[in-house]
């Protein structure tokens, strides 16, 4: 097949949130752009990640509220799960979010889409089977997919990944999870919660990445869902059946499952863009980038997971906004600036943004404080009769924020306020202000923020200056 050649102002390669991100603002700025996507328009997150997941797990919350009902004094009886139905619907959310992402919207918007396979021909040009683009500036947001880790037999027995697990039609007998990160502790009590048996088998701690008081209330719902958990158990080989065998504390132990879920990370989506050819360094973490996320190429830039600074829709957005901003404007950025948040999507959810305790002692010993305030002090989470969890805030000795763990019903939902003290540098004494909404969850913001003044407040200097005011008036 003869190549189209184009010339083009931007080529993209990727269309998940980062790429889609960049082709809208170039476009409707007047800027010629080709975007190269070989698979669904709207990446992993759309179609395998972040969209089918919390609809599965709508279904699932769904599911577990009316077992609990009676405890509201509401009876539900006989509660069923059709899961044929729930994944119907899992499809049809997916279906309803897609022609925002669609490629015939961004034609509309004047986008050259090119559904191949691309890879560089060299510093300054891209190609397809069909088409090869000599751009004034190349993104690449080619994103990342669902790591294989090389455990012995792990080739010869089918698995699921989150690519596969939405095809599921029937709901599995025992789903075997390897991997206890924030994917694995979601499908997994998800699919708990579904009404299939559930083992999550994990070689460190579960949630080893967050605050472990946090993570211990996530984890303590999940057995109480039924869940069995393996932590400290490395996984040595397969064997057909799916059998998972595995080195535990009290040796060797043999977990014998229906399906099996690969959840142990991701890798970033290298293969086939030749990058070489077009002088990109990178490893296996990603492509390198500097703070302004230009490659060791001028012309080329990476953004989103492929550009191994977090693998979250939310940051890819970011590091779409930042090389318009750079790219297209001649802004400064700084990528390692960006403040971003996280959550795990379990319930409760466990949502934070910057350092956990641990981290912020270790950088910090023990010149930091840490408030904590309980949901069960939460009017709002007691009338909901639902008072796991609670707020930890981790400043300086000074006040500076330096993280901030939520673990509770809905968390996510009220993490954006220290997202934004942090990323605005915002002092304490601007959040005691607020007035909050009575009663909500998110009250635990400004109780969090007000401790931190209690012991000047009410110290006993204070309380002699009160004294001698009284006198005085």
């Amino acid at each position: 097949m003869k190549q189209e050649r184009i010339r083009a102002d931007l080529a993209i390669i990727g269309a998940g949130s980062a790429g889609l991100s960049v082709a809208a603002g170039a476009a409707q700025l007047g800027l010629s752009v080709v975007l190269f996507e070989r698979g669904e328009m709207g990446g992993d997150c759309l179609n395998y990640g972040c969209v089918p997941s919390k609809a599965l797990i709508a279904a699932a919350d769904a599911a577990h509220a009316a077992r609990e009902a009676r405890a509201l004094g509401v009876g539900v009886s006989d509660v069923t799960v059709d899961f044929p139905a729930v994944m119907a619907r899992v499809h049809k959310v997916i279906a309803e979010i897609a022609p925002i992402d669609s490629q015939e919207r961004f034609e509309g918007l004047g986008v050259r889409v090119v559904r191949e396979t691309a890879r560089f021909k060299d510093r300054r040009t891209v190609e397809s089977e069909s088409v090869k683009v000599t751009a004034r500036k190349v993104v690449i947001a080619a994103g990342s997919r669902a790591a294989a880790p090389p455990i012995p037999g792990l080739d010869t027995v089918p698995y699921l990944t989150n690519e596969s697990l939405f095809e599921l039609t029937a709901l599995p007998e025992h789903l075997i999870v390897l991997g206890g990160g924030p994917i694995g502790v979601e499908l997994g009590q998800a699919f708990r919660r579904l009404g299939a048996r559930v083992t999550i088998v994990e070689a460190m701690t579960l949630l080893s990445k967050e605050d472990s008081d946090a993570a211990a209330v996530v984890l303590d719902q999940l057995e109480a869902d039924g869940v069995t958990l393996l932590a400290g158990h490395k996984v040595v080989r397969i064997e057909p059946g799916p059998v998972v065998v595995a080195e535990g504390p009290q040796g060797e132990v043999r977990i014998a499952g229906s399906h099996l879920l690969v959840a142990v990370g991701r890798t970033p989506s290298l293969k086939d863009l030749n990058l070489e050819a077009a002088g990109v360094a990178h490893d296996k973490g990603g492509i390198t980038t500097n703070a302004a996320l230009r490659t060791s190429n001028p012309r080329v830039f990476a953004i989103g997971d492929i550009a191994g600074r977090g693998q979250f829709t939310h940051l890819a957005g970011a590091h779409a906004g930042l090389f318009v901003r750079r790219a297209l404007f001649a802004s400064p950025i700084n990528a390692d600036r960006l403040v971003v948040p996280r959550v795990t999507y379990s319930d409760p959810e466990l949502a934070a943004v910057g350092l956990t305790e641990a981290q912020a002692r270790a950088q910090h010993g023990d010149a930091i404080k840490v408030l904590v305030s309980p949901f069960a002090d939460n009017d709002r989470a007691q009338a909901e009769g639902d008072t796991r969890g609670f707020g930890k805030l981790v400043l300086s000795a000074k006040g500076q924020i330096l993280g901030a763990t939520l673990v509770g019903a809905r968390a996510g939902d009220h993490l954006a306020v220290w997202t934004q003290a942090m990323t605005t540098r915002l002092k304490l004494s601007n959040l005691t202000g607020v007035i909050a909404p009575y009663p909500t969850r998110g009250e635990i913001n400004k109780r969090l923020a007000g401790q931190f003044y209690t012991p000047t407040l009410f110290s006993p200097g204070v309380r002699r200056l009160v004294s001698v005011l009284k006198r005085l008036a």
